[in-house]
């Protein structure tokens, strides 16, 4: 079952949302206990009490799988609790699919008080109304005749994804008033895993079928699938983490080589995600902008020493060596297919939005977004932190302003406007857009001459200093 993480940021909206939903799942649950009967089957016969104790059992089972919690990517939990929560749903009927999602839904981290009341009230309130919504559809659809194999799976199935759904829908509420994302995106986010979890439900069917036809020993036999969905979610992020750690590891051994970029791919690749967050990427593009952050400058490993660590200007030559390594650093990058979304960012992070960039001399919307998102990120970080040719860091307002003063020339100022927007320069004072000037680039320069040279009539091409020495950017790292 899908489960808020523990950081938690209460506001009036959310604390509202909270309030309704937690009265509405209450009311359902006490509505149903009033008016509705426990199911027969899932009592243990020839017991004492065997109503209660099999109530008992599937809310014990179902605290045994939300302790195997995972986190996903996304940020929120993940269990297998989910399976006995429907087992127990088409066995007792909606007082048993409620009691058992109320209690069983408590996790070891909120014993241990590692998440706040509030969450803790989002938690199970977000699980229990669906189950109790989800059981009494279930309980609409006749099941009685054996016989009907197939109504009963599919009816059992039916609920589940309406159980699953409603929890999801519901957990992405919360964590969208709360964050003020988009719910679609929040619900992409981890749609992979969400989607393997709704096979889940033919095993939480066999839970109930086994339990009825051969006793609740029998259930405990379906612990190893289970154990074994829960495995798979783990395995699917120690790899997911293991490969940031390697690309993050690589981005500081290249960042290394210069005292004055340790720790700037990183930095980057922050600013450029909170600026994406802003724009409203996909989630796949802010994957992207993670990786791609992390590696942009990896092409500065084909880049000598001798030019790298130069503090003096750099000639002709050294400038084009250093020129390089966007390009450097695509070649590095192809042959790793995860890293595909990645190579436009990396190879497109010094073009400027009026063409006078590297290597491509791409214009406007020519530039990939997010190499243009992660160019303002890097031009913001290089400028305020020390280099080797400005050893004294422009403070934050400083920054912003060039930010401004280049926008149109070298960034693409609907980014400038984004990045304002974020955490690095809130409360930083901003003039806002600067009247764009109209900076022709090189390739329209060239034209103009070419054209003057072939139609001596139109007088000689006036001079534009900014085409053949372009402006001088606030910051290269």
């Amino acid at each position: 079952m899908p489960r808020l993480s523990e950081e938690w940021h209460m506001s009036r909206r959310l604390g509202a949302l909270i309030a309704i939903v937690a009265l509405a799942s209450g009311t359902l649950l006490v509505s149903v206990i009033l008016r509705c009967q426990i199911g027969a089957a899932v009592a243990i016969e020839d017991v004492p009490n065997g109503l209660w104790l099999g109530v008992l059992f599937w809310v014990a089972l179902t605290i045994l799988g939300s302790s195997l919690a995972v986190r996903m990517p996304g940020g929120n939990y993940v269990d297998v609790g989910f399976a006995p929560v429907v087992a127990a749903m088409s066995l007792g009927g909606p007082i048993v699919a409620g009691l058992t999602a109320l209690i069983g839904a408590t996790q070891t981290r909120e014993l241990r008080r590692q998440v706040p009341w509030y969450g803790v009230l989002a938690n199970h309130a977000g699980i229990t109304g669906p189950a109790v919504l989800s059981a009494c559809a279930l309980s609409l659809v006749p099941r009685s005749n054996p016989s009907n194999v197939w109504v009963d799976f599919l009816a059992t199935f039916g609920a589940a994804c309406l159980f699953f759904s409603l929890n999801t829908l519901t957990t992405t509420m919360f964590v969208s008033v709360r964050n003020g994302e988009s719910m679609w995106r929040l619900v992409r986010a981890d749609s992979g895993a969400y989607l393997n979890m709704l096979a889940l439900a033919p095993v939480a069917w066999l839970m109930a079928r086994m339990y009825v036809a051969a006793g609740w020993w029998a259930v405990l036999l379906f612990a190893v699938p289970l154990y074994t969905t829960r495995l798979a979610y783990q395995r699917f992020v120690e790899v997911r983490e293991m490969f940031t750690e390697t690309v993050r590891s690589l981005a500081e051994a290249v960042d290394k080589r210069d005292t004055f970029t340790s720790g700037h791919s990183h930095r980057v690749q922050t600013i450029a995600m909170d600026i994406g967050r802003v724009m409203k990427v996909s989630d796949e593009e802010l994957e992207a902008l993670e990786w791609g952050g992390l590696l942009h400058d990896i092409g500065k490993i084909g880049v000598p020493d001798s030019v790298l660590l130069k503090q003096e200007r750099l000639t002709r030559e050294e400038r084009v060596t250093m020129n390089a390594h966007p390009v450097l650093g695509a070649e590095i990058i192809a042959p790793v297919r995860k890293l595909a979304p990645e190579l436009p960012i990396i190879r497109h992070h010094h073009e400027w939005f009026n063409g006078s960039g590297y290597p491509d001399r791409l214009v406007a919307d020519e530039i990939p977004l997010l190499a243009r998102i992660l160019h303002v990120a890097d031009a913001f970080e290089a400028m305020t932190a020390a280099r080797p040719y400005r050893m004294t860091p422009l403070t934050s307002a400083q920054a912003l302003a060039e930010l401004r003063k280049f926008g149109g020339i070298q960034f693409d100022p609907d980014v400038v406007d984004a990045f304002v927007k974020t955490e690095w320069v809130r409360d930083v004072p901003d003039a806002g857009r600067p009247e764009i000037r109209d900076v022709p680039t090189i390739g329209q320069a060239a034209g103009s001459m070419a054209k003057s040279a072939t139609h001596p009539d139109l007088g000689p091409a006036a001079p534009d200093s900014a085409a053949f020495a372009p402006v001088r950017p606030p910051a290269t790292a």
